[in-house]
């Protein structure tokens, strides 16, 4: 056995004070910890409480840290509490307010409420008729620490407003005005990387010396209640104010102008989203579909710096395949449209160069067009995947180039492009006036024969056989022929009306089996039906114009965003949902298109009715909510059924500009002589051409 060790030892004695505080701390903790988990619980709670309670009963505390409730954050934001407005309009504040008795209102969509995103501002007291009615008082809001409710209306504050809310009240209040001006400004959400903006309202109304104009001021103009004032008895519609359509329209070209001057000037299609372009041709497309427009629109100072690209920079000398129909009717037809409008030779002197460069296209053996050409080679050819061409691509360019004969008194366009038209005329494989899709270039027959539809690839056949009709002073029968037979085709094959709301559309008929399909671009129909009967074409032609026209309508308020999908499925009768439309998931996008306002200024023309100017507008407040970029320009969209996220396609057409935008302004024009109908046509990009003089008789 090992003998143990010894060991060493140090002696330290504490005080008995040091060892009593210890043990007395030791044994409350001990007793904390033998209490239950709901114990505790109580006495935090309790703890809390009367924290709670101190507070709220201290003034000076209750003073510099407030509680807001919802209804004051809400407030905060909007000012004061939203009143009913019509839709699309967001109010200003504008003491010159007026009535205007008699002015017929748009139908109101919706239940008398703020629609979201539009939170008035504070207006002027109106005048009864028992003198004026003194301004409120301003009411002083506390700042609020933190904001809740839509993302349009956070706003985080910064450490340095702490100070400055506890210890500098006037400068809060300068801090708060400043805030409140920024937050107007700046009303903008992170879209997918894109900046779009929240609240899409109109711009300032006009001035009060506007407003005090006789009635014809007030052409084209919305007129919407004012907010009656609190405690006054005063009816919605006994107080309104005017606003400009016309000049909304001019408002949305500057801003889409704005995007592709940017970042796309001189290219043929902005990207807004991405801030760049694309091109297709490389002629500047926008720019020139866009130049009639902006005449017509009064832009003056944006018409001349265009008409500067033209004159130093816009040349055909390239060697590109161009598509001959698009060509035809974005460059050719703006090009002819804007020499009418202006007077100006450059224009023409364009449109002979670009003419006689897509002329090498009708080099063919059955004398039917070729889809493409080079412009700089002087060649042409079809797709390379195939030798058809589409029957829209080979009759839709008559207008632009029986005009540019006219004009130049040279017979060789006029001559290739009637030619097609008495080949088409002549044709086998009709049903009842109606085209197959496809016409084969070799053969000069149609082919894939079978589909009939007013849709893609055939839509704008229909409308030039009536238009060249018109064109011509009304002396060639085969085409007002043409015309009758296919509306009865339309009638006996395509036409039916969906269930449960009885919808008047127009499907298609694919080998006898009929698909209640409906494309957007087939809304082109009611107004060429109502510029047929304004022509003195049957009136039961106006009666389905009207019919068809309130369906188009119903594609885009029946969507979430109020726009109309690319393609519609009708339920037929007996439906089992409820429901009329129904969209494909492909099928949702919107392109901007222009089909339902261009009908849409028709029937107004024809009937003034101002409904056909309400839902004008409501389509023009749903592109400024839904596909305006903060940045510039207009994006077509995803998604119609998502009005949260739509999701930008980041491209804006060319025909925005040349046909959704100008068609808009002059459905909200009410003055008929701006583009006589009786004097001028448009071609299918919405280029108006004039009507030749009847020959003597």
């Amino acid at each position: 056995m090992y003998p143990s060790s010894r060991k060493d030892f140090i002696s330290l004695t504490l005080s008995d004070s040091y060892n009593n505080g210890k043990h007395r701390r030791q044994s409350c903790w001990r007793k904390w910890k033998q209490l239950s988990r709901l114990q505790r619980s109580l006495i935090f709670f309790l703890l809390a409480l009367m924290l709670i309670l101190g507070l709220l009963s201290y003034p000076s505390l209750n003073q510099d840290w407030p509680v807001p409730s919802d209804r004051e954050e809400w407030l905060e934001a909007g000012e004061r509490e939203p009143e009913a407005e019509p839709p699309g309009v967001r109010p200003v504040a504008d003491p010159a307010i007026r009535k205007v008795p008699g002015f017929n209102k748009g139908p109101e969509v919706g239940p008398p409420a703020v629609l979201p995103g539009l939170l008035p501002q504070v207006v002027e007291r109106p005048q009864g008729p028992q003198g004026p009615v003194p301004k409120k008082a301003p009411v002083k809001k506390r700042p609020l620490v933190s904001r809740r409710g839509p993302p349009g209306f956070q706003r985080w504050n910064n450490a340095s407003d702490w100070p400055l809310r506890r210890d500098q009240p006037e400068q809060l209040a300068d801090r708060a005005d400043e805030e409140e001006e920024q937050e107007k400004e700046e009303k903008i959400v992170s879209w997918r990387g894109a900046m779009i903006e929240a609240d899409q309202g109109t711009e300032p109304l006009p001035s009060a010396g506007e407003r005090q104009e006789g009635g014809a001021a007030l052409a084209g103009r919305d007129v919407a209640a004012a907010v009656p004032a609190p405690g006054i008895a005063v009816s919605p519609a006994a107080v309104q104010e005017v606003v400009d359509r016309p000049e909304a329209v001019r408002q949305a070209f500057r801003h889409a102008w704005l995007g592709y001057k940017s970042y796309a000037w001189g290219h043929d299609e902005l990207k807004p989203v991405s801030k760049t372009f694309a091109e297709w041709f490389g002629l500047g497309l926008t720019l020139v579909d866009a130049l009639d427009t902006m005449w017509i629109l009064g832009l003056k100072e944006e018409f001349s710096e265009a008409r500067g690209w033209v004159e130093k920079d816009l040349s055909f000398s390239r060697n590109v395949d161009v598509n001959l129909f698009e060509s035809t009717i974005r460059v050719l037809g703006g090009l002819l449209s804007t020499y009418h409008l202006t007077s100006d030779q450059l224009f023409l002197e364009k449109a002979i160069d670009i003419g006689s460069r897509l002329m090498p296209a009708f080099n063919t053996p059955s004398k039917i067009p070729y889809s493409d050409v080079n412009i700089g080679k002087g060649t042409a050819h079809p797709p390379r995947w195939t030798t058809d061409s589409t029957v829209a691509e080979v009759t839709s360019i008559q207008l632009e180039f029986r005009e540019l004969s006219r004009l130049t008194g040279d017979p060789q366009y006029q001559n290739a492009v009637n030619e097609v038209t008495r080949l088409v005329h002549n044709l086998a494989g009709k049903k009842d006036g109606l085209v197959p899709m496809f016409i084969n270039t070799n053969t000069g027959h149609f082919s894939h024969k079978g589909v009939f539809t007013l849709g893609a690839r055939t839509d704008s056949y229909y409308e030039y056989l009536l238009k060249q009709w018109i064109q011509g002073g009304k002396t060639e029968d085969s085409l007002l022929e043409d015309y009758l037979h296919a509306l009865e085709g339309v009638r006996s094959h395509l036409l039916r009306q969906s269930g449960p709301s009885q919808l008047t559309f127009v499907g298609e008929l694919s080998h006898n089996r009929f698909n209640p399909k409906m494309d957007h671009l087939v809304c082109f129909l009611p107004g060429t039906l109502a510029l047929g009967a304004h022509h003195g074409l049957p009136g039961d032609h106006m009666d389905l114009a009207q019919q068809l026209m309130e369906t188009c309508h119903q594609m885009y308020v029946q969507m979430e965003t109020g726009l109309s999908p690319e393609i519609a499925h009708f339920n037929l009768p007996p439906a089992t949902d409820g429901r009329d439309i129904h969209v494909k998931t492909p099928d949702r996008h919107n392109l901007l298109r222009p089909e339902t306002v261009e009908s849409l200024f028709y029937l107004y023309r024809f009937t003034k009715d101002p409904k056909y100017q309400d839902w004008g507008w409501d389509i023009l407040q749903s592109f400024n909510k839904h596909t305006k970029v903060a940045t510039g320009g207009y994006t077509s969209i995803n998604n119609v059924r998502d009005p949260v996220n739509p999701g930008p396609r980041d491209k804006m057409e060319s025909f925005f500009l040349g046909e959704t935008l100008k068609y808009l302004y002059l459905l909200f024009s009410n003055d008929t002589e701006l583009l006589s109908l009786d004097k001028f046509v448009f071609n299918t990009e919405a280029h108006p051409l004039p009507i030749w003089p009847s020959p003597p008789k």
